[in-house]
């Protein structure tokens, strides 16, 4: 039984994040952009690299910086989005590498600060370096829990819990999880809920306590389903057939670590793949099927060996050592060799005793220290360039303000053409289901006929609707919906609309955001949020404020009395 508690540790690493394939050109791409940048550190440097981080899709919204941009606020944003940019693409030491010069640009705690401190402890867990990882996640729950948002703080309990249970320590997990639990619930985030209740699967596999476990993942398989999020769902397959395992229920387990594998090979998340694969092979062991075992074992070191994975590449090893024993002794002495090399070079007692350091409850003195460190900074910051500091100020906030007054006078404006056009579109049909069919002669102009025009656009309409509520409405797949390529779509709207695909569809978006809010008064923000194409409520939140510049609670009781004339409430 010894040696599946050590096969359990595999599969801990990768909780904190689900992790796409880059690939090697893309990497090589941001290369490109952060050596120009580092030399030039100019406006126009930073903004072809977000322009590419926009066309990958990786931003929320484009980012773009005027020429007049200070240069510390180019570099905080530029080496904060690249050590996101790379950590994505599993590329750790140099995520780690621009997520350490972005850090001291944040000089005072805020959210943008936290998200770095976040980051930088999911890269030194993926890197093996539990002290520092459990170090930055402690400075992010604490930051988060000044500013008071449950979402967040419910996150970062997660970070850190994570990080505690890679480092094999799930009864400082469970505090963490429990209360990061306890967060989710306040924010009412059920994508946010369904990674806790994961995390805590984790937490009580662990624990030894399977039933549990299963019981967590299960739960958290159902919320991910709800949505289709594949990448979620794949990780509640793993949990549920490592719970499975734990419980020797291993027919059982086999068949659900197979559907993991598969799907998670279908989203491209290889390192889990490989971590799954080293389960799988522990499995078979249990069931003495030791060339299967043999076989899973190897194609996850070859996964581990490319990535540079050393944490798991021991297991590949331990697992393929004693696999071999029965089969072929002299493949089990290499193997073994292998093993005994690997955890040399990984574990040594240091570790675990730094670690020890943070194991303290939450909230004594962390934030404290936090604190001393920006009242300090902030003074000799203050007498060095008092002047400069005041003026940069100024700038950013002028910039900022600008941008947001004319991204939202904008989409304002479309907003409302959009509503004309689903007026006249609804006009139209309205007309053409009123039309007699037949009994009647009917000359062929005695019924205005929509213009070609107005017909592309009551399709759109439609096809939008249905993309939204399926989550998925990137211009490819709007076009691809209205039977045309990305191209001829993109053309054919700016003809109908003189609008942008990206910006047309986000007005037609927050159009239905607006109405369902007042349509629907029963209705919570989060069941708005999944039915306007949203994931998480804070998400849509976010969007619909920069638009309207209210929250959606606001913006219904500011408009109750209008919703309840309109719709019947």
């Amino acid at each position: 039984m010894s040696r599946w508690i050590d096969a359990r540790i595999m599969h801990l690493v990768v909780i904190l994040s689900v992790f796409s394939q880059a690939s090697q050109a893309k990497v090589s791409k941001a290369d490109l952009f952060m050596e120009q940048f580092n030399i030039a550190n100019q406006a126009e440097t930073a903004n072809e690299f977000f322009d590419y981080l926009d066309k990958e899709e990786f931003t929320d919204e484009k980012i773009q910086f005027g020429p007049n941009t200070p240069a510390d606020s180019l570099r905080q944003q530029v080496w904060y989005w690249a050590a996101e940019w790379y950590n994505e693409a599993q590329e750790y030491g140099k995520a780690k590498e621009y997520a350490l010069k972005a850090l001291p640009l944040f000089r005072y705690p805020n959210m943008e600060k936290a998200d770095c401190l976040n980051l930088l402890g999911i890269i030194h867990v993926r890197l093996g370096d539990f002290p520092t990882a459990a170090s930055y996640a402690k400075q992010c729950v604490d930051i988060d829990m000044k500013l008071g948002d449950p979402d967040r703080i419910s996150s970062s309990l997660n970070t850190l819990a994570g990080t505690y249970m890679a480092a094999d320590q799930a009864k400082e997990a469970e505090k963490f999880i429990l209360q990061g639990l306890e967060y989710a619930d306040k924010a009412n985030n059920a994508g946010r809920k369904a990674i806790l209740l994961g995390m805590a699967s984790e937490v009580y596999h662990k624990l030894g306590d399977d039933n549990k476990s299963l019981s967590f993942a299960r739960n958290a398989f159902d919320l991910d389903s709800i949505n289709g999020r594949k990448p979620k769902m794949a990780m509640r397959l793993s949990q549920m057939a490592s719970a499975l395992a734990g419980l020797k229920r291993y027919k059982e387990s086999e068949a659900t670590y197979l559907r993991a594998i598969s799907l998670l090979k279908e989203v491209g998340n290889q390192h889990s793949v490989g971590i799954d694969l080293n389960q799988l092979g522990f499995v078979y062991l249990e069931q003495k099927r030791h060339g299967d075992a043999v076989k899973c074992f190897t194609e996850a070191s070859e996964i581990f060996s490319k990535m540079g994975d050393l944490y798991n590449n021991v297991y590949s090893h331990k697992g393929r050592y004693e696999s071999y024993w029965s089969i072929n002794p002299d493949s089990a002495k290499i193997a073994l060799d292998r093993f005994n090399t690997l955890k040399d070079s990984l574990y040594h007692q240091a570790s675990a005793d730094a670690l020890a350091r943070y194991n303290a409850e939450f909230g004594k003195d962390r934030l404290q220290e936090e604190i001393q460190r920006t009242k300090t900074a902030r003074s000799r910051d203050m007498i060095m360039a008092i002047g400069l500091f005041i003026v940069i100020a100024i700038v950013t906030t002028v910039i900022i303000r600008a941008r947001y007054r004319r991204h939202r006078s904008q989409m304002i404006q479309l907003i409302k053409k959009v509503e004309e056009l689903q007026e006249k579109s609804d006009e139209a049909e309205k007309k053409r289901a009123e039309t007699p069919k037949e009994g009647v002669e009917i000359s062929e102009n005695s019924v205005d006929k929509p213009d070609d025009g107005q017909e592309f656009l009551t399709k759109l309409f439609v096809v939008v609707d249905a993309a939204l509520t399926n989550k998925d409405y990137g211009v490819a797949k709007i076009a691809s919906m209205m039977n045309m390529t990305e191209r001829t779509f993109s053309r054919r709207l700016k003809d109908v609309t003189q609008q942008s695909p990206k910006m047309f569809i986000s007005a037609i978006q927050m159009e239905r955001c607006a109405k369902l809010l007042l349509e629907n008064p029963n209705k919570t923000i989060g069941e708005i949020a999944n039915l306007c194409g949203f994931e998480e409520a804070s998400g849509f939140s976010h969007a619909f404020k920069r638009v309207y510049g209210c929250s959606p609670t606001a913006y219904r009781e500011q408009n109750r009395d209008l919703g309840n004339k309109e719709f019947g409430g």
